[in-house]
Formats: structure tokens, C-alpha cells, sequence
């Protein structure tokens, strides 16, 4: 997942929670001189197989490193391979500093995410530009967002951006918005919200769908 082996080392991250509510401890900071982020982001590496157990699925997933800048994000991303170029199902995620890609997480446990199907050839374009804005906070819903999921699989790709509160109805339609406008969807396209509730019921991510135009 990485055309370099120059990757940044990166520190680990720490995440306490108390009274159900995630509290993150940061273990990246900005160099003198760089532009900070509003909030640290982890890149993630996961390569799909049947779907297994919680635990398993957790040792599947990759933890890639952590940025806390501008220059460190660009640094980094700029060694990933482009979705478009993984082979096999596989998901990057990029996620807030703490909270893993996962629904049971207790930052993610009462919310959902937005799907969005791709058809084959434009994955990389549209992870760049949700990731883009996800990191340069152009969502404006305080702390809601928690990360964002590409997903490469054999005759479509997927794109999802999750958020903490499935039942926050104003936020949701919020952040739907918001995606049209940064990856200029077209006003035709259908887009599809889960919560993770019903992930974890489904034992899938993208069946069963709500379906939003």
C-alpha cells in the first residue's frame, strides 16, 4: 500500500474513554514552522477477505501513521498508492487520531456513514478530494466527523465518510450536502446512509441501505 519504504515514522496513538465519550490523546505534533491540523488524522490499510469475527477483522487492519500538519499530511499521502492501483478488495481509511476504523469503536458506535458508489476509474480522484476536505474542515459540523473509507472491490468502488451521531438528522444532511458540493457530484447522483447499528446487524457495510437524493 506504499510505493515508498521512506515512510514517516510515526507514533502510536492513545485514546482513553470515560463516561462513553472517546478522549483522544495526541502523540503527533506539527514541526516548528509547519501549519498545524485542526485535528491529528491516522491513515489506515485494510485488505478485505470473508467476513470474519470483531477480533479478526481488527487484526486485519493496518495502521499506517499519524500527521498532525499540512506538511507531514502531504508528506505522507504523497508515498500512498493511489486507491486506483490497489489490487484485490482493500480499503484505505483516514481517520481522526484515537479512533479506529471500526463500528464498534465508542467514537463511531452511535453513528453511520454516508455511502457513495463509484464506478471503476474514480476512486482516486474522489478520495483525495473528500480526504481533502475532511482535513481542512470543510464540513463545518464541530467534532461529528470521525473518518473517511475508500473502498476498492471488484466491479465497483465505494466512498464513505462516517460521523459520531446517526440520529442527528440536521448534522447528516449537513455533511450529505457538503459532499456534493466538494466532489461536484451530479444533483441525479444517489447517495446511501447506514448506521452502524445496522452494519453490525448486517454483519456488512453496504447492504441495506437508506437511499437519499
Amino acid at each position: 500500500f506504499c510505493d515508498s519504504p521512506q515512510r514517516s515514522a510515526c507514533a502510536l496513538s492513545v485514546c482513553a474513554y470515560t463516561s462513553a465519550i472517546c478522549l483522544c490523546v495526541q502523540t503527533v505534533s506539527p514541526a516548528t514552522g509547519e501549519h498545524p491540523l485542526q485535528y491529528n488524522y491516522t491513515f489506515w490499510y485494510s485488505r478485505r477477505s470473508r467476513p470474519t469475527s470483531t477480533q479478526n477483522y481488527e487484526q486485519n487492519i493496518r495502521r499506517i501513521g499519524t500527521v498532525a500538519s499540512v506538511e507531514q499530511f502531504w508528506k505522507f499521502y504523497s508515498h500512498l498508492l493511489r486507491p486506483g492501483d490497489l489490487s484485490g478488495p482493500s480499503d484505505f481509511h483516514l481517520f481522526k487520531e484515537g479512533i479506529k476504523p471500526m463500528w464498534e469503536d465508542e467514537c463511531n458506535r452511535s453513528g453511520g456513514k454516508w455511502i457513495i458508489r463509484l464506478r471503476k476509474g474514480l476512486a482516486s480522484r474522489f478520495w483525495e478530494n473528500i480526504i481533502l476536505a475532511m482535513v481542512g474542515e470543510q464540513f463545518m459540523v464541530g467534532e461529528e466527523i470521525c473518518g473517511a473509507v475508500v473502498s476498492i472491490r471488484f466491479q465497483e468502488d465505494f466512498l464513505s465518510i462516517w460521523n459520531r451521531t446517526s440520529s442527528d438528522q440536521t448534522t447528516t444532511a449537513r455533511i450529505r450536502d457538503t459532499l456534493r458540493r466538494v466532489l461536484n457530484l451530479p444533483a441525479s447522483t444517489i447517495m446511501e446512509y447506514k448506521t452502524h447499528n445496522d452494519s453490525l446487524r448486517d454483519n456488512s457495510s453496504f447492504r441495506n441501505m437508506k437511499i437519499s437524493h
